[in-house]
């Protein structure tokens, strides 16, 4: 079964893609330094297409704009911009822009990273009420991140009167921060002119609420986050995240070493292909059941199995499983695409283990 515990990235995710909606930005990213303070632990994107997503090079360094943003911990806006991204600072291959609007991610003075959004869809520049959104949602972004890392700290103290603490500590702290940024953002509100703004950042206030309420539960369940870090427990973050879009709660098995086996690019395009496949469940199937297995050995093998209608014709020709089945492809595997036993959709997404964290060859 699929547990319950609300996910870093998925949070911040999902915060990130709200940013891109409230201030009609193309492409949005959050990069999450490491505790060192010296790398970035983490880099999501929100507006890349597969292509793009193939394209781009590495986690950006931490120089350039990027670099900027933490240490000077201000906001930044650009227009006009005509040079190649990665002359900011930012990856190689990163999609053009001609906006830039970035800030730093902290809380209580401490920088956690930095989010920023480029190419405002209906102007040539990002206003000031903009970054005072972006600024908001980055106070969000930076009490999940420090809320993830005490429950780090729970990780290692279970089972000891520290675990009592700490869920004092989540409750005391983080939940009462996130009432201030939902207060912070209502306030936001009533500054902004447009109504569709205004209800996006009700829309914002509303997801708050949720993960306050998701919190509340993850305080009683701290138990839930030992061992399972690795490829497994993206998995389960996945799963968690896509819970509503399928409408199903998908069962899951798992064979094998997968943690040790699964990691690096081939985990991403693995969570990627993963995505894709419950997508089109939700799109095509009408699926009351969903199953997933994921088996590690000399291969990794993804299966989806659903008991909906199917996807049909426009399903089996559709982009989505073009992507699936390109990836599989570059990576030396393939993509299989049949019939359940309940008369659903059943999908094998198999990738060779040989060279494992190898980056694959792209075409």
């Amino acid at each position: 079964m699929m547990e319950g515990e609300l996910s870093l990235p998925v949070v911040l995710r999902h915060l990130v893609a709200e940013a891109c909606s409230l201030v009609d930005a193309r492409y949005g990213a959050l990069g999450v330094l490491s505790e060192s303070g010296t790398t970035l632990d983490q880099f999501l994107t929100v507006g890349l297409d597969p292509d793009e997503e193939f394209a781009i090079g590495p986690r950006p360094s931490g120089r350039g704009v990027l670099g900027t943003l933490i240490i000077d911990a201000k906001p930044l806006r650009l227009s006009n911009i005509s040079e190649s991204p990665d002359s900011y600072g930012f990856p190689t291959g990163h999609p053009a822009m001609k906006s830039f609007l970035g800030v730093p991610v902290r809380v209580r003075g401490e920088v956690y990273g930095n989010l920023y959004l480029t190419d405002k869809k209906d102007a040539p520049e990002f206003s000031a009420e903009d970054e005072a959104t972006a600024v908001t949602l980055a106070m969000a972004a930076g009490i999940a991140i420090e809320n993830a890392r005490l429950h780090g700290v729970a990780r290692d103290h279970t089972l000891t009167e520290d675990r009592d603490r700490i869920a004092r500590d989540l409750h005391d702290t983080v939940i009462q921060r996130l009432f201030a940024v939902g207060l912070s953002l209502q306030g936001t509100a009533r500054l902004v002119e447009r109504p569709e703004v205004a209800r996006r950042i009700g829309d914002a206030i509303d997801k708050l609420d949720e993960t306050i309420r998701h919190l509340r539960t993850a305080i009683f369940n701290l138990e839930m986050t030992i061992n399972h870090d690795g490829f497994r427990r993206m998995v389960f973050d996945l799963l968690h995240e896509m819970t509503p879009v399928i409408g199903a709660v998908p069962h899951v098995t798992f064979t094998g070493l997968v943690d040790t086996a699964v990691s690096g690019v081939v985990a991403d395009h693995a969570l990627a292909t993963l995505r894709e496949a419950l997508t089109n469940v939700s799109k095509h199937a009408g699926a009351s059941h969903v199953a997933v297995t994921v088996a590690a050995g000399e291969e990794l093998r993804l299966v989806v199995v659903d008991d909906g209608r199917g996807m049909g014709g426009a399903g089996a020709d559709g982009r989505g499983l073009r992507n699936m089945r390109t990836r599989a492809e570059r990576m030396g595997g393939s993509l299989e695409l049949g019939t359940s036993r309940e008369g659903g959709t059943r999908l094998i997404w198999r990738i060779p283990l040989g060279k494992i964290g190898d980056e694959p060859e792209r075409v």
